[in-house]
């Protein structure tokens, strides 16, 4: 299957490259400059990964991908944040808003093929283990790629699926931040695990009632206990 990617960003230079080097890598590529075509082509070309810069005329990227991701046909589309802001503040505002990872600017195109790869693959990937699981009134189920939180269904993202599909698995056994940038993001090597911290703070705002099921074990990673979960003091350390 020849994957669709939609990169929207004003800077013509930036455009021209990563169409030549996407398309060298085998993507069909669709490219825009502002945030109304950006929707417009989300909605009516389905692609399979979105490229968003987070500065562009009228409306910014941040806004964009909020529009996405409270979209029900657009919500399940990996997205990866194009920046030239490196702030961490940026990075994790994007995450925040449902960016499922970010690159600033400048940046490798070997690189960002490799994330967008990465990306694609998380969405497929099903963690080993139970093909359905269960603790208490929180239930994954793998076939279904579904997840339900005392009975009702939750909109979690593949990045988010993922990430709680190996904590249950791994139900009891702490998950140091870089174990899990590795086993759920693909990376070997550390790059910023506030990314971890981000994705479980949203985590952990879905799942509501139930949020205290992710224990944090500090300066180490988290866990979903074996026991009975407690509330937590604080969501990340």
């Amino acid at each position: 299957m020849q994957h669709k990617i939609l990169i929207v960003d004003d800077e013509t230079d930036v455009l021209d490259m990563l169409l030549i080097n996407l398309r060298a890598a085998g993507f069909t590529v669709i490219a825009v400059e502002d945030g109304a075509q950006a929707l417009v082509k989300a909605r009516t070309e389905s692609p399979s990964l979105i490229i968003l810069d987070l500065m562009l005329p009228k409306m910014s990227g941040i806004e964009i991908c909020k529009v996405l991701k409270s979209d029900v046909a657009t919500r399940g589309i990996p997205v990866i944040m194009l920046t030239a802001k490196a702030e961490e503040v940026d990075k994790i505002v994007g995450l925040e808003i449902g960016a499922d990872d970010y690159v600033t600017k400048p940046f490798s195109p070997r690189e960002l093929i490799l994330r967008i790869n990465r990306s694609l693959r998380r969405g497929k990937d099903k963690t080993p283990g139970l093909e359905k699981m269960t603790i208490g009134e929180l239930v994954l189920d793998h076939a279904r790629h579904e997840v339900t939180i005392q009975g009702e269904p939750v909109e979690l993202t593949a990045t988010e699926f993922k990430l709680l599909a190996l904590l249950m698995d791994r139900r009891g056994r702490v998950q140091g931040r870089d174990r899990l940038l590795n086993d759920v993001w693909g990376y070997e090597s550390i790059i910023d695990t506030r990314t971890v911290d981000t994705h479980v703070r949203r985590l952990r705002e879905k799942m509501g009632a139930l949020a205290s099921y992710i224990e944090t074990v500090r300066g180490v990673g988290y866990r979903i206990a074996e026991g009975e979960p407690v509330p937590q003091t604080s969501e990340v350390s």
